[in-house]
């Protein structure tokens, strides 16, 4: 039996990178999926490709940012597929612009705040409340390294995905008897769209590419699927005693 066999399985941020390689491998894992992103045009992409191999997919467009998109996005779960067993957050946003503390622009600084930290918590919080009613369930934030250290001239960020932790960390304590396990996932340098064309551009600075290739000490990027694949290791039974973790997903960087 496939691990996921009768399982209602949400991920957001799902059209592109880790998103889609976890939705992707929900799927092939025997999950209805609920495929969740504000890109509605790669979104539906995803649910065709899972629908067209015999799986089953809902797409439902939404921005973390809005309270009122993520009560809808529980809502149109809910009213599809009957309940939600397992919920992987890998929305969020990279900044636009390197800079120091007392010179980054306010409105980004803002921005990733609300998406990254206040737009993970709204999906936790109403995550939360379906899996209670329900009896339990799992959720996994896709948190970042930058959630483990500080990262000059990425202030906003960094910040945001401390609280992410934090966030993970205590709602983990708080439901811990509920049936209910919360764990985050913190990456180093993915090759997904969002780090090759944001803020460094390391698919055009050869220079940047480099570096963040020596950082990991495999001296190699990671790919999407490997972090994939420890969200569904974390989504399932495998990892039953597993809550309130922060787990590195990284080549051996912070090794």
């Amino acid at each position: 039996m496939k691990r996921f066999e009768n399982k209602v399985c949400l991920v957001t941020g799902a059209s592109s990178g880790i998103g889609r390689a976890t939705a992707l491998s929900f799927a092939e894992e025997g999950a209805k999926v609920v495929v969740a992103d504000i890109n509605e045009t790669t979104g539906i992409e995803v649910v065709n490709e899972i629908n067209s191999t015999g799986g089953e997919a809902i797409f439902v467009k939404c921005n973390i940012g809005e309270r009122q998109d993520i009560v809808n996005l529980i809502t149109t779960t809910v009213d599809t597929f009957g309940r939600l067993d397992c919920a992987v957050n890998c929305a969020g946003i990279a900044g636009k612009v390197s800079k120091p503390v007392h010179e980054y622009p306010e409105e980004d600084w803002l921005l990733q705040i609300q998406i990254n930290l206040i737009g993970t918590w709204y999906c936790v919080k109403f995550q939360l409340e379906q899996m209670l009613k329900q009896g339990g369930g799992t959720i996994v934030c896709v948190s970042s390294a930058a959630g483990l250290v500080g990262q000059p001239e990425n202030s906003p960020y960094a910040a945001s995905k401390h609280g992410v932790n934090g966030l993970v960390k205590s709602a983990a304590i708080e439901y811990a008897t509920k049936n209910i396990r919360v764990n985050a996932i913190c990456p180093t340098a993915i090759e997904t769209p969002m780090i090759m064309q944001g803020r460094r551009k390391l698919a055009e600075n050869p220079e940047a590419l480099q570096q963040a290739i020596n950082f990991q000490r495999m001296k190699r990027m990671g790919q999407p699927q490997e972090v994939a694949d420890v969200a569904l290791w974390l989504s399932s039974e495998q990892s039953s005693f597993i809550t309130g973790h922060t787990m590195a997903v990284d080549g051996g960087a912070f090794a």
